[in-house]
This record gives C-alpha cells, structure tokens and sequence, in this order.
C-alpha cells in the first residue's frame, strides 16, 4: 500500500505529539523506541511515517534541533560554556559536540559564542560551486541605534507574566510566509465550533529561530486560544502555554514590520541585561488585520527571559 495514504491527520496529530516530546528533552538519551512509544508507533512504523512527515529522519531531527539549541544558547546564554552546553543538549564529551557543531555551522562552538546579537550576526547557508553548504555570517542592514529608536517609536516593552494559555494547534514546517494558509486551516475547523467572534485571540509561536535554522526547517505553531474546555479531533492538537516571564511588546503593525518588530525586541533585551529563556518566543493576535482600517495587526510578542 502507498505510504502516503496512511497519512492521516491522526498521524500528523501523533508524530506532532513526539517531535514536542523531542524538543523537550534534548538533555537526555532519545532512542527510536522511546519516541515512537510516545507517539504510539511501533518503531518500525514510526520510523518511515515520521521521515513521510518531516521528511527527515528521526535522528537527523535530534541531531540538528540539538545543534540548533545549542546555538540559542552560545547567542543569548553567554555565561554558559561550552562544555556546560554541550551536556545541556545530550552530549556526553565535548570533543563531538564541537565536531558536530563545526560540521553543521562551519565554525567551532568558541567561535560562534564569540558572534553577538548586539551585532545582528545573522546565519545564512549558501550552495557553493560543489554543491556544499557553506554557512556566512552577515550583518542585518540596521544598527543597534536605528533598531531601538524604531522600537521607541512603536511600542513600550514590559516585563510581566504572561497568562495561561491553552490552545488549540496546527503545526507548521517551512517558511515564515506560509503560515497563513495553515491559519485558514485553523479558522475552518474553528468556525462551526462558534470559536471566531470578536474576543477570540491567534497565536503564533517560533520554535526554530530564522537566525539559527534553515527557512525551509522552521516550526511554527498556529493557535487559537480557547476559552472553555473543547473536544478535539484529529486535525488539531492542544498545548498549554503556562504563565511565562516575558518582555512584551504591543504592537499595531502591518505584517512586513514583523521582521523589523522582531529583531528590535531582541536588541532592546540585550542591551537591557536580559537573558532569553529556553521557551519559545510567540505572539498573540487581538484582532484580525483585514478588519483593520490600515490592514495592520494589534499584536503582542513575547519573549520569554530568565
């Protein structure tokens, strides 16, 4: 039988609830067994649906979120070291943590922690003539002044706890831009369930940095808050976003600003002594922007800090 008719949404839902499971503990030994325990796959199936999926293997998945993480923390972690890091995200000796980093970024760990987002070092992957990847580090085209004073103009951060959040969610690989048909997914399936009225609030959370992964690897969640307690079916899954120490920047922006937003936001939590936490960045929309006079969205990011 073709794989791909056993892709139901029962299984996206499942295969969804083990790559969380995943990103939740890096720290620790992740076999094919366990994973698939938790997605309720013998690992025989688990192993060709999940590569179907996210089409890449599960421990090519491990592999990279690792290094990513590992990543995050060498940007916005930087009074941890190296070797503190590496057994953060599961590697028993320092020696192939440092070789599998410099394999995936090109540079070692010790010089990648020295790149400092005050600088806007950015990670961008380009093919060389042999067909490799070959990792550049760039400069965004603004500079610190230009980002904080843009931010000064356009909101106020504050720090504050967030609420508790359950909400109802549809996942998403890929690029940043195409999230807004996974959106039209969710408001289809929430329409009839009277959960789209004037109150209703989207999220959007990041759990891959465009600084850090490919485009094409990025994972978003897109999410509606629910109010009262919902039966879900197979199509959506439920996370609950517990009360999160952030920095929270309202903002009423047209969706081009989001970058502009985003990367401002770090740069005034830098250069305010902040340390970005291990949770996932996300924002929360209260309202929907083609309703809006000037198309522009009344939105909150937050990231979560230390």
């Amino acid at each position: 039988m073709n794989t791909q008719h056993k892709i139901t949404n029962n299984t996206i839902t499942r295969i969804c609830d083990a790559i969380v499971y995943v990103e939740e503990n890096l720290d620790k030994k992740l076999t094919l067994e366990k994973v698939a325990q938790k997605a309720y796959f013998s690992p025989f199936h688990f192993h060709r649906l999940f590569k179907v999926v996210t089409n890449e293997t599960l421990q090519n998945f491990i592999n990279r979120k690792r290094i990513e993480k590992a990543a995050s923390f060498l940007l916005h972690q930087k009074d941890k070291t190296v070797t503190e890091i590496s057994e953060l995200i599961g590697y028993s000796n320092l020696s192939s943590f440092s070789k599998s980093f410099k394999k995936f970024y090109g540079i070692s760990p010790t010089k990648f922690k020295e790149i400092t987002p005050n600088k806007f070092s950015k990670i961008s992957k380009t093919e060389s003539k042999k067909g490799q990847i070959k990792i550049s580090l760039e400069q965004y085209i603004c500079n610190i002044n230009n980002a904080l004073n843009w931010l000064k103009m356009n909101t106020k951060p504050e720090i504050k706890k967030t609420p508790r959040l359950d909400l109802a969610y549809i996942s998403h690989k890929g690029k940043i831009d195409a999230i807004g048909s996974v959106y039209n997914k969710l408001v289809k399936w929430a329409t009839p369930k009277g959960l789209i009225n004037e109150q209703t609030r989207m999220v959007t959370i990041y759990h891959d940095s465009p600084k850090i992964t490919d485009p094409n690897n990025l994972r978003m969640s897109a999410c509606i808050v629910l109010n009262d307690p919902i039966d879900l079916d197979d199509s959506v899954n439920l996370r609950i976003l517990s009360p999160t120490k952030c920095i929270v920047s309202r903002f009423e922006i047209t969706p081009f600003q989001f970058q502009q937003a985003w990367e401002s936001s770090f740069v005034w939590m830098s250069e305010n002594g902040y340390k970005k936490a291990d949770n996932d960045p996300f924002e929360i929309y209260y309202n929907n922007a083609a309703e809006h006079p000037e198309n522009k969205f009344i939105v909150d990011f937050c990231i979560p800090i230390l």
